[in-house]
């Protein structure tokens, strides 16, 4: 089994903690994020991890290594300029019939094996893990007719919204929609394959989630971890 963790971001929204280290390798508790990830994808049962590098990719390297300690292949793969969440994918040889992809910054106890399982029964060109997030708002929210006549008053609501994990299982025969060497997002990619009728489902699950795309973020899944290693990893 592969699974493809995109690393190549620069983190800007986390300065200054990825001023010199890239936000994929910023620790939570005492091991960098993507070490848990690692971690967790061989017990599911991976074998192989590509990671897609741009940003201080030599930093990767050098902390990561092979993938020997984990009983595990690594191989890297370097963009010469930013290729977006599926544009990096078509840089991986060698890939499977079905194969994941992830973000390298994430904090989950997401189950992989049923996520893939999933995808598979559904014979899935693309599938998208989701995550719950309820919105509040501050405010009471009024709905109107265009006369201006009150309809509802609901105060201070909150909205469930389903939100991409940053996590996906794709076919192989999801590739021939990337465009070569161009900047290129799974959302345009699971989109382009909708609207050539390609099955595309949405896998949700309650799981913990956090990604620590800001300061705030990375400090909570910092704090989950070390309070309860045990959850992520066991």
């Amino acid at each position: 089994m592969l699974a493809v963790i995109l690393a190549g971001g620069k983190g800007t929204r986390l300065k200054p903690f990825t001023a010199t280290i890239p936000k994929p390798l910023l620790p939570v508790g005492d091991i960098p994020i993507l070490e848990v990830v690692i971690q967790q994808l061989v017990s599911t049962g991976f074998t192989r991890i590509a990671l897609t590098l741009n940003h201080m990719a030599h930093l990767f390297m050098a902390v990561i290594g092979d993938g020997s300690r984990w009983g595990i292949k690594i191989d890297y793969y370097i963009e010469d300029k930013p290729l977006g969440t599926a544009g990096a994918i078509k840089l991986v040889n060698n890939l499977d019939d079905n194969f994941l992809v992830m973000n390298g910054d994430l904090l989950t106890t997401i189950d992989y094996r049923a996520l893939f399982d999933f995808h598979v029964k559904n014979q899935a060109s693309g599938t998208i893990a989701t995550n719950r997030r309820n919105h509040f708002v501050d405010f009471g929210v009024l709905d109107m007719d265009t006369s201006g006549k009150l309809i509802s008053y609901n105060e201070k609501p909150s909205i469930m919204y389903q939100v991409s994990m940053g996590i996906n299982i794709l076919s192989r025969n999801s590739v021939s929609y990337i465009p070569d060497n161009e900047k290129f997002d799974m959302p345009d990619l699971m989109m382009t394959m909708k609207e050539d009728n390609k099955a595309v489902f949405c896998y949700s699950t309650d799981c913990y989630w956090q990604d620590i795309g800001r300061v705030d973020d990375f400090q909570k899944a910092s704090d989950d971890f070390t309070s309860n290693p045990e959850m992520f990893l066991s």
